[in-house]
């Protein structure tokens, strides 16, 4: 039997939401599309998508050539009165430089936002992954190191909400999606306080995660070690694990110092 689905409240304004969905509908894969996509995408009428798109043309949100549609550079403002507000990423910046510096590898922070994480912070060196990463970029949590970190720290009903709206799609021939093999995975995370993604994001990369933890025990966000997947013994690879799950716990540690001074954990 399904779970019951919360009506909209008195409060809900549909019209806002079906706009939210049309800006949602554009993504890596969908960065320019036609009424009809959009419309498919969306579940929405023809009709009703027409107004929204041009309603979002006239807003700057969007442009179009007369048949597709594309996000403008604008929709970035949506996001960012969010992230500037986050003390959070600034406090983590000097940390993930350090560990960044001392490995020669990328560093990156995440939180969980719904289904997917959402990098707060990302130092760059070279590039593993075929798609930029920035602040803002989001991937499916259940194919990500840091998403398995943070998924791990869900209380009970908010994990079993996660797997019952979640898609759990093969990302690479080695990306798990069955529930059953997450939620082991997940286990795992928690009884050894990281967790490694061994190209299931993207084919040749390896990631590392630990959680950062608040005043209260809680995960406020994960950082990250991206990698190469260029060792190919398993005990070659558990040895780089071993030495870098202490470095990163360092910089998690370190980090959460900086919040509860600043008062933001």
């Amino acid at each position: 039997m399904g779970e019951a689905v919360s009506a909209p409240s008195d409060q809900f304004v549909q019209s806002l939401a079906r706009g939210l969905a049309v800006i949602r509908a554009f993504d890596a894969d969908h960065q320019e599309m036609t009424l009809s996509e959009v419309a498919t995408r969306t579940e929405l009428t023809r009709a009703t998508a027409r107004r929204f798109l041009h309603t979002l043309v006239e807003l700057g949100y969007m442009r179009t050539d007369g048949r597709l549609f594309a996000l403008t550079p604008l929709v970035l403002q949506l996001g960012y009165s969010y992230l500037s507000a986050q003390r959070l990423p600034e406090l983590a910046q000097p940390f993930l430089e350090d560990l960044s510096h001392r490995e020669g590898e990328s560093t990156s922070m995440a939180i969980l936002d719904g289904t997917d994480i959402v990098y707060l912070a990302r130092i760059h060196t070279r590039r593993i992954i075929s798609v930029g990463i920035s602040p803002g970029t989001r991937f499916p949590a259940h194919a990500t190191s840091m998403g398995r970190v943070l998924l791990a720290a869900l209380p009970g009903a908010d994990l079993a909400t996660y797997f019952a709206t979640a898609r759990l799609d093969p990302l690479t021939p080695r990306t798990l999606t069955s529930r059953e093999a997450i939620e082991a995975e997940l286990t795992r995370v928690r009884g050894q306080g990281y967790a490694v993604v061994d190209q299931e994001l993207e084919v040749g990369l390896r990631s590392l995660a630990v959680p950062v933890l608040g005043s209260d025990g809680r995960t406020l966000a994960a950082i990250n070690l991206a990698l190469s997947a260029r060792l190919e013994g398993d005990g070659d690879r558990e040895a780089e694990v071993q030495r870098l799950v202490p470095e990163l716990r360092k910089a998690a540690a370190g980090i959460a110092d900086a919040a509860r001074a600043a008062g933001v954990a």
